[in-house]
């Protein structure tokens, strides 16, 4: 890391955390007085207070610590029904207090919610390779178009009629006949062969993305002729290991040459994940690298990768209206809001590595890359911090968000308050598990930058 650098990175890291703090904490305040609970604190990190405002019951605060921040209610800590006072935390119904509790992670999932609206509608990215000649990069193993006997390289002359379509004709006319066979012509090594490709057999999990349908009939398209090219390499990972920099260009894989992420996970799947020779260009100079994928987070914890960062395939920009707006925005927060969810999966199944967890200085360096790449990107990254943040804080793990609502749901279910004392030790307990969880964490962004 360059370090005259590190001022920039500490002023983007306090600039987007504050923003999604601020939010978060937010939506327990507004809760709360809508509630009719006396806020004594709101405060923007942990630690001493540098300098705020009291206004009215409540001291607006900045603290020492940049990490995080809370909204301190009356009697919220220590407090029973049987003596609080009205405008106390524990006075109010269980359902307002759960209300409370929800609020925050709803205001972060809000926030992602208009700011991805807002980046659909103004500066939507739609690849370029959508409105090209429908060229086959990867044709994976047990596929529809696997059982036609396509494969890389392979151009599609002809889909259920329309001749030379475009990759986003072909998603319409397979959204148009979902659960059916459509006859497809194909040119594959010089030969044009044809065939009825079925629809029905594809197993999908987003029809309505392009990628994710092409993926599910067995084509991976060709998202540009150039190779893929490396803008960053996170360390411990099977990138790092290999050697591949920064700038360095993905030639072949073995005897593959793709020409996107998507077509080299492909690749990577069907070979189980086992190891695989590079051909990377660096400066004009040809590398042979050995490297070994897995499942890291960081793709999502269920695709083999190396972890690098790739450039961007080429887009052009539209601006959606309104009404599309809101929807990508929908489908993007449902797809990182279980992201959370996967990687805990992933890591319970052992096919994602704990190791790339990141923390703050993890996330730190993730929000400078996104700077860099401009505006746009920003946002779009400070809506997954912000998504993921409210998912996260929803884990029924002390002291986070989800647990004060079980506690109070089961409390609901028994007609009567769990037992403080019982209640107390759980938190214990949980505070120093949250400590290690954040130690280990800690622990793995000082690895990485000291990688770097």
């Amino acid at each position: 890391m360059n370090i005259a650098h590190l001022p920039a990175i500490i002023l983007e890291f306090v600039f987007v955390l504050g923003i999604m703090v601020l939010v978060h904490e937010f939506g327990h305040f507004a809760a709360a007085k809508l509630c009719g609970v006396r806020v004594e604190v709101f405060s923007i990190g942990f630690g001493p207070r540098l300098f705020g405002v009291k206004y009215g019951d409540t001291d607006y605060r900045i603290a020492a610590l940049p990490l995080g921040g809370y909204v301190k209610m009356a009697g919220e800590y220590g407090g029973s029904a049987v003596n609080a006072a009205p405008d106390e935390f524990p006075a109010k119904p269980r359902w307002q207090r759960m209300i409370i509790g929800v609020a925050g992670p709803l205001a972060n999932f809000i926030l992602a919610f208009i700011l991805m609206a807002a980046l659909s509608h103004y500066h939507h990215e739609v690849d370029k390779y959508l409105s090209g000649p429908a060229v086959v990069d990867y044709v994976p193993a047990n596929t529809p178009a696997a059982s036609l006997g396509m494969g890389s390289g392979d151009t599609i002359l002809s889909f259920n009629g329309k001749a030379n379509p475009t990759w986003e004709k072909i998603s319409v006319e397979c959204a148009l006949h979902m659960h059916q066979s459509l006859p497809i012509t194909f040119s594959h090594q010089g030969q044009v062969q044809t065939g009825m490709l079925d629809l029905a057999s594809a197993h999908m999990d987003n029809p309505s993305d392009p990628l994710s349908l092409f993926t599910a009939l067995g084509f991976q398209p060709r998202e540009q002729d150039a190779p893929i090219k490396v803008v960053t390499v996170s360390s411990d990972t099977p990138a790092f290991r290999a050697g591949l920099q920064s700038g360095d260009e993905l030639i072949r894989v073995d005897a593959y040459s793709p020409h996107s992420v998507q077509a080299m996970q492909a690749y990577l799947r069907d070979r189980g994940g086992a190891p695989v020779t590079l051909l990377v260009r660096r400066n004009a100079q040809m590398l042979n690298l050995s490297a070994t994928p897995e499942k890291l987070a960081a793709c999502g914890g269920k695709n083999y990768c190396f972890g690098f960062q790739p450039a961007a395939t080429p887009v052009t920009v539209e601006k959606l209206p309104w009404g599309a707006a809101l929807g990508e925005a929908y489908e993007s927060n449902v797809d990182d809001s279980t992201m959370v969810v996967r990687v805990l999966k992933g890591m319970f199944t052992r096919q994602v590595s704990a190791k790339q967890l990141m923390g703050p200085v993890g996330i730190a360096q993730q929000i400078d890359i996104a700077t860099q790449l401009g505006p746009w990107t920003l946002v779009r990254f400070m809506a997954t911090i912000s998504i993921q943040l409210g998912a996260f804080n929803l884990l029924p793990f002390p002291p986070l968000d989800g647990a004060m609502i079980v506690f109070l749901m089961v409390e609901s279910l028994m007609q009567r308050d769990v037992n403080e004392a019982l209640k107390e030790r759980i938190y214990q307990v949980a505070f120093v598990c949250l400590i290690v969880f954040a130690c280990f964490v800690f622990f793995n962004d000082i690895t990485r930058l000291r990688g770097h």
